[in-house]
């Protein structure tokens, strides 16, 4: 079984290669009355695309979106959202040579071990370039999620190699291409990746996604834990290394008076858990965390073998990113919408006529 399918009840499969003539991803369980149009995509798209500055890849995709089904007179209609997009700029010649190369770091190895065959160009199936049509899912999720319960998905870069932002204001994250949020360390990032430009190398990043709005009760107890179905959503992404919710792996050194999120008839007093108990949603805002590792395309020379198992030296050449996780915010917010969205749908199924039970507490 190919697993292409996200979610229960509001499923997204995607399809499509790097380099083939197009992406796109069919949206199953999107509920009707939804106002939907092709420039809704267009802003964070372009927050995704390559190109917006000169330390990621060159590739410029037009990253239109066609709706071929789903939608009537402006407006969902309950039955499968199709959304294609077409690739626009593909540059196959630059990877002639790993036809029967394995790149060190890449799914290459597996890919091929797992089908007998693969698509060597830009990576294929494995390519970061189909996340592409997660942020288009994410989006018609978002505005859902927006327009129905007021929940605000927001996400920015917390880390790059050593570096960590050392002030923190929302507004300035959408105003740079690395959705940092502290200003005064742009000058500092762009010195940075220079350096690491220099070095013919590349650095991971860490990016941070809070969920704003999410009423308490979202997710099940057991299996289908709302903190471990946004871990395999962010886990999905390429690239991704770890994922942490609310404090994540800091808790390890805290102790349990400091890490217990204490509660008082005006609210939590701390959001360690990154506002999930039980697998549950408290109420408080979504915090989660996803890792990336450096981008293992690079000019260096790397010790690798053939299919016919011969040791190569593998030099990758074409447009890569020196860090990936410059462009990946908007990709995590999309994951972080497609399981709130499906986990709104499934607990208003289950538990849709239940009433106030208890206190709420202020989130």
């Amino acid at each position: 079984m190919g697993s292409n399918t996200f979610g229960r009840l509001f499923a997204v499969t995607t399809f499509g290669e790097s380099h083939g003539p197009a992406i796109g991803c069919v949206i199953d369980g999107c509920p009707p009355g939804l106002p939907l149009d092709p420039s809704d995509f267009d802003a964070d798209l372009a927050r995704r695309a390559t190109g917006r500055s000169r330390h990621t890849s060159q590739r410029h995709e037009a990253d239109q979106v066609e709706i071929l089904s789903g939608v009537f007179e402006g407006r969902t209609t309950g039955t499968p959202i199709a959304l294609l997009v077409r690739n626009t700029d593909a540059r196959s010649r630059d990877y002639a040579n790993l036809a029967r190369t394995f790149r060190p770091g890449h799914a290459d190895y597996t890919y091929w071990r797992k089908y007998g065959i693969r698509d060597p160009r830009g990576g294929g199936r494995s390519s970061a370039r189909e996340t592409t049509m997660r942020v288009a899912a994410g989006v018609v999720a978002k505005k859902w999620l927006a327009a129905s319960l007021g929940i605000r998905i927001r996400g920015y870069m917390a880390q790059m190699g050593t570096l960590t932002p050392r002030a923190f204001d929302w507004d300035a994250v959408e105003r740079n291409p690395f959705f940092w949020p502290d200003p005064a360390m742009l000058s500092e990032l762009e010195d940075y990746l220079d350096a690491i430009r220099k070095d013919r190398d590349s650095i991971g990043a860490r990016v941070t996604v809070v969920a704003d709005g999410v009423p308490a009760g979202f997710g099940e107890p057991v299996y289908g834990k709302l903190d471990s179905e946004l871990a395999a959503a962010l886990m999905s992404i390429n690239a991704v290394r770890g994922v942490e919710v609310g404090d994540g792996f800091a808790c390890v050194a805290q102790r349990g008076t400091e890490h217990r999120d204490e509660m008082t008839p005006e609210g939590f007093l701390s959001n360690h858990a990154g506002g999930i108990l039980g697998g549950i949603s408290t109420g408080q805002p979504i915090v989660v965390s996803a890792a990336f590792k450096p981008t293992s395309s690079l000019p260096q020379p790397g010790r690798s073998v053939d299919i016919d198992g011969r040791p190569v030296e593998v030099v990758t050449t074409g447009r890569h990113d020196p860090c990936v996780g410059l462009r990946a915010t908007p990709i995590c917010e999309a994951m972080v919408a497609l399981v709130l969205i499906d986990h709104a749908l499934r607990h208003r199924a289950q538990c849709g006529d239940v009433g106030q039970v208890g206190p709420a507490i202020p989130g």
